[in-house]
């Protein structure tokens, strides 16, 4: 690998192959990296072909080298600027109402029934053992 290539350094360079996953881009006569499909521009990459071509000539940072593999990563995103998000109106926020306390009711429906009809059915399986 070059000795003038670092982490963080911005080079140009030559796109030499496209694939599913990123463009291999020479920067050097000697040296090549890998821009991920991620990596490719700001937003979502379906297809790469749609952003780049061989032949081209592209700026990027040098995001990682790994010298035992002999692989550098590359970005084109990382040296453009990102475009601005579109300001959303913000939605006031509802508060929700403070926890009610409710007192339980005879008269009320719901849960009652049951209560009423569970001592029914306990009185009714006795009834049956013995």
């Amino acid at each position: 690998m070059s000795e003038n290539i670092q982490v963080g350094s911005v080079l140009s360079g030559k796109v030499t192959g496209i694939q599913p996953y990123g463009a291999f881009v020479a920067l050097d006569e000697n040296t090549q990296g890998l821009v991920h499909i991620s990596e490719i521009t700001h937003g979502y990459v379906k297809d790469i072909n749609e952003h780049l071509s061989v032949g081209d000539e592209v700026k990027v940072k040098v995001l990682s080298i790994d010298e035992a593999a002999g692989k550098i990563g590359l970005s084109i995103r990382a040296t453009e600027e990102a475009p601005e998000q579109p300001q959303r109106a913000k939605k006031p926020r509802s508060k929700r109402p403070a926890a009610v306390v409710q007192h339980q009711d005879d008269s009320a429906q719901g849960f009652n029934t049951l209560k009423d009809k569970l001592q029914e059915w306990i009185n009714q399986s006795d009834m049956a053992n013995k």
